[in-house]
């Protein structure tokens, strides 16, 4: 994939607007250790919403730690509304109109509809930490919504990071 963000590497600009009408800006971001983006494909998921559910019980574990989040579709406004009124997500923010050539700056893949209900493309998963310089820390990025990072286990891996000073991998 040509447009890979290596580790230590400064991402990209990131700008969306919330679906509780704010706007949020990767580079306002001023976390502790590391801000959390997670790409989810879609209200059409079922797999997104038991994540981002599963994040939405977590997100304490994950501000102790010094962790500023966001949550970003490619999906519409209504559509992200729908999501963030029918998914048990209260305090998560959540982005949208994430556009299908920012979603490729990032490295994302991009899916065309196969069933009526999905947009007719859209990003795969992925999740980065970025480190306070905007510089990319972790990622995972998927091409299928399935077996992605355990938050669980990524909170235990945050734990380590942060008590060993542990460096980013895999630049080279």
């Amino acid at each position: 994939m040509s447009n890979r963000i290596k580790p230590r590497e400064k991402t990209p600009n990131l700008d969306v607007r919330l679906i509780n009408d704010l706007k949020w800006s990767l580079e306002e971001q001023e976390p502790k250790n590391f801000t959390m983006i997670i790409f989810y494909r879609g209200l059409h998921c079922p797999v997104c919403k038991k994540y981002l559910e599963d994040l939405a019980t977590k997100l304490d574990d994950f501000a102790d730690r010094g962790i500023k989040m966001v949550a970003i579709s490619t999906d519409t406004e209504e559509r992200a509304k729908k999501a963030g009124e029918k998914w048990n997500i209260p305090n998560l923010p959540i982005g949208f109109d994430f556009s299908i050539e920012n979603a490729k700056e990032w490295g994302l893949y991009i899916s065309e509809a196969i069933k009526d209900e999905e947009p007719k493309h859209f990003s795969e998963p992925a999740l980065f930490l970025i480190r306070p310089d905007q510089t990319l820390y972790f990622s995972s990025v998927q091409t299928m919504p399935f077996a992605r990072p355990s938050f669980d286990e990524l909170l235990k891996g945050i734990d380590f990071i942060l008590e060993e000073d542990y460096p980013a991998r895999g630049k080279v």
